[in-house]
């Protein structure tokens, strides 16, 4: 079989699937957004958008996790994609016709946040099942590439087409998603099944037992856990370029743009030079430069060196995801990999929840150079501390290889 990942069929209608779903999740954030502060003129409202689609999220994954070890994990992918655009759809009509509501748009993001429970593993999970082990970290920064663009390019797709009306807009998304879930229709992957086991507790939290029986999936995922926690400067993006960078809203899209592009820049390079070597030190080397990119941000006080400083953050997080994505799905045995994809999003969900909390309460306590600057100090601080707690990690050599000998 031809190494190139273009040339892969299986793994090309997967990747073109995750575009589409992923373009139309983020021009949907937009119009969400948009269409309730629009209806209510509450920032409460607005910000509560967010936490009925994370609750249920939350609430759901670890159930998701078992769910997606013991069924088909495509069919279970498009089943969520369906569901998503039937949701997004009532939107679209609603909003075509004037009856949309808030409270239809909280039951519509609770119905996305609970549908995404089993979405997000299940693609994480699958994606190992439709190319080989040699090949897995390209492919995974190359469908990380995609993502990131969607990143850039949604919100800004999405703005421009809510000028045309919010029902426009939802129309768009639910075209999207339509076409997302006809390339998984289509993707046909040899699936083995298992005999299906009752829900217990044990099956439940078998893949939190699993991480943490793991030193090197426990040492990466906690890893980024706390960088992000800790380093979550994005988070006051809107203060800094107002306040401190003394620009308007463009400049803020710049900004917004800046690590979503780095991430994509680096993602690319990984797809077509992968890392064979050291990733144990890259990986915590890369942490660490993301660290010090948060320092020279929150000092900065030109719009260029800030833009500068989150593209390196955003490249330096894209190595650290690459890394640490590849060793969780390759030190994980298939039929576990849903119950510790699932595991892994409530961690990486619930850091960057808190990481906002964290940046917002340090930035009220001590101002928001201070918050930034001290983040990235954390960042560094974790990273030598982890070396030392987990050594396995720090001297892992290779991607694809059982734990390395010290």
């Amino acid at each position: 079989m031809d190494s190139s990942l273009f040339k892969h069929p299986l793994f090309m209608r997967f990747w073109l699937g995750q575009i589409a779903s992923s373009l139309a999740f983020q021009m949907l954030v937009v119009g969400i957004g948009w269409q309730m502060y629009d209806l209510t003129n509450s920032a409460l409202n607005l910000g509560l958008v967010g936490l009925v689609q994370f609750l249920p999220q939350l609430a759901l994954t670890l159930y998701a996790g078992h769910v997606i070890d013991q069924y088909n994990r495509r069919t279970i992918m498009l089943v969520c994609r369906v569901v998503m655009a039937l949701t997004v759809l009532v939107l679209a009509v609603t909003s075509f016709n004037g009856t949309i509501s808030a409270h239809l748009i909280y039951g519509c993001a609770a119905m996305l946040g609970a549908t995404r429970a089993f979405e997000m593993p299940a693609t994480q999970a699958l994606l190992p099942n439709l190319v080989e082990r040699e090949v897995l970290p390209r492919a995974m920064a190359l469908n990380a590439s995609a993502r990131e663009a969607t990143v850039i390019a949604g919100p800004a797709l999405g703005g421009l087409i809510y000028l045309l009306g919010a029902g426009v807009l939802y129309g768009t998304s639910t075209l999207c998603f339509l076409i997302s879930s006809l390339f998984l229709f289509k993707l046909h992957y040899a699936y083995q099944g298992r005999a299906r086991t009752p829900v217990t507790l044990d099956t439940l939290f078998g893949g939190i037992r699993f991480i943490r029986s793991n030193p090197v999936i426990l040492g990466s995922i906690s890893l980024d856990m706390v960088a992000v926690l800790l380093g979550g400067a994005t988070a006051l993006l809107p203060i800094v370029a107002r306040d401190i960078l003394h620009t308007g809203p463009w400049g803020l899209g710049l900004l917004r743009c800046s690590p979503a592009l780095g991430a994509v820049l680096m993602s690319l390079y990984l797809a077509r030079h992968p890392l064979t070597r050291n990733v144990g030190k890259i990986m915590f080397a890369a942490v660490a430069m993301f660290g010090v990119a948060t320092i020279v941000f929150g000092l900065s006080s030109n719009l260029y060196l800030s833009m500068m400083a989150l593209l390196v953050l955003g490249a330096s997080d894209m190595v650290s995801v690459v890394i640490r994505s590849s060793l969780v799905q390759l030190e994980t045995p298939d039929e576990m990999r849903g119950r510790v994809s699932a595991a892994n999003s409530i961690f990486i969900g619930t850091s960057n929840q808190l990481g906002e909390f964290e940046s917002g309460v340090t930035a009220a306590w001590f101002g928001v150079v201070p918050a930034i600057v001290l983040g990235g100090i954390g960042t560094l601080l974790v990273v030598g501390v982890w070396m030392q707690i987990f050594p396995l990690l720090t001297r892992r050599q290779t991607l694809t290889s059982a734990a390395q000998s010290a």
